[in-house]
């Protein structure tokens, strides 16, 4: 009898073994928590963000400000970059909306030609900040630089240390309005002066292409005929530095840029350097307050359309104050 009852109680407990193991999912099946969820059953805010590039400087400090606004909030963060290739951030986009992320910040290759990601986004019930520019589409807001003042200060050192008068170079950049804006800001400031644009060319916002173009002005363009070069971001600044250095024009003219680029910083405490300013933004910065402005969204209120980060000219005399990103 007492066998019996030790037989029962054993089948027993292999039932209920089998019975647990089974709920449990079995051996090598995930049981990880989906992203959207935390150990309290919360939903979990996701924020996504796609940027230009992130082989500029700029845009990797703008990732990791994104990450640090995000771990404040407990958020989970999903960086993309496009190569400023306009299908590839669309295709980006539209892998945001799969996958349901709570908020979009778009540093848009093309303000125009985005539009149509931005209303698919927009139509999901996703909002949509713009940040660095502007993006078409029905962002909810944009946060930006002021390039137009970064466009200005440039060209108003420019003037000053030419006294007014002499030959420069434009180096234009990417169809979006952080450029436009730079360049329009720039052209304003020189409107007036005795400054004469002997050449304005896309160096497309890259050193290797801010290179190639500068290496082809300096070939149109002998000795002692540019006195400075305008480009609308560092990474252009560089290219057209090592173009001059290579030329064997060293010297020759002064380059000022917008950024405040760690790597143009250094460039410009080198002796000799030919980069003597830098109008410098804050990439750090604008992508939280960006990420402020689309929780405020989320959360119903209301929001300004489009929010203005200062910047401020660095020059070679006074790089000491400048406290970088």
């Amino acid at each position: 009898m007492k066998k019996n009852i030790k037989l029962m109680l054993l089948m027993v407990l292999v039932v209920l073994m089998t019975f647990l193991t089974a709920c449990s999912g079995g051996a090598g099946e995930s049981t990880s928590k989906p992203v959207q969820e935390e150990s309290n059953g919360e939903k979990q805010l996701i924020i996504a963000l796609s940027v230009g590039t992130l082989a500029n400087p700029f845009f990797v400090a703008m990732s990791k400000g994104v990450e640090e606004a995000g771990a404040e909030l407990g958020a989970h963060v999903i960086v993309e970059s496009a190569e400023y290739d306009l299908a590839k951030q669309m295709s980006q986009i539209e892998n945001f909306i799969t996958r349901k992320v709570d908020l979009i910040l778009l540093n848009a290759v093309d303000s125009k030609g985005i539009a149509a990601a931005v209303q698919q986004a927009k139509e999901a019930g996703i909002p949509v900040i713009a940040v660095d520019v502007d993006a078409e589409g029905g962002v909810d807001a944009t946060v930006t630089s002021d390039n137009y003042l970064a466009g200005k200060l440039a060209g108003e050192y420019i003037i000053e240390k030419l006294g007014g008068t002499g030959n420069i170079v434009i180096m234009d950049g990417p169809p979006v309005s952080a450029v436009t804006d730079r360049i329009q800001g720039f052209e304003d400031a020189i409107k007036n002066s005795g400054l004469t644009v002997v050449a304005k060319q896309n160096g497309e916002g890259s050193r290797e292409k801010g290179l190639e173009v500068m290496e082809n002005i300096l070939q149109a363009n002998p000795a002692g005929t540019i006195d400075a070069v305008f480009a609308i971001n560092d990474p252009e600044a560089i290219g057209i530095e090592i173009a001059q250095q290579q030329a064997g024009r060293a010297g020759e003219f002064f380059i000022v840029g917008v950024d405040g680029a760690p790597e143009v910083i250094e460039a410009m405490a080198q002796d000799g350097s030919s980069i003597y300013a830098t109008s410098a933004q804050s990439p750090s910065e604008m992508v939280k307050k960006a990420v402020e402005i689309g929780v405020k969204v989320l959360n119903g209120e209301k929001v300004e359309s489009l929010i203005k980060v200062p910047v401020e000219l660095v020059t070679q005399e006074t790089l000491g104050s400048y406290k970088g990103w």
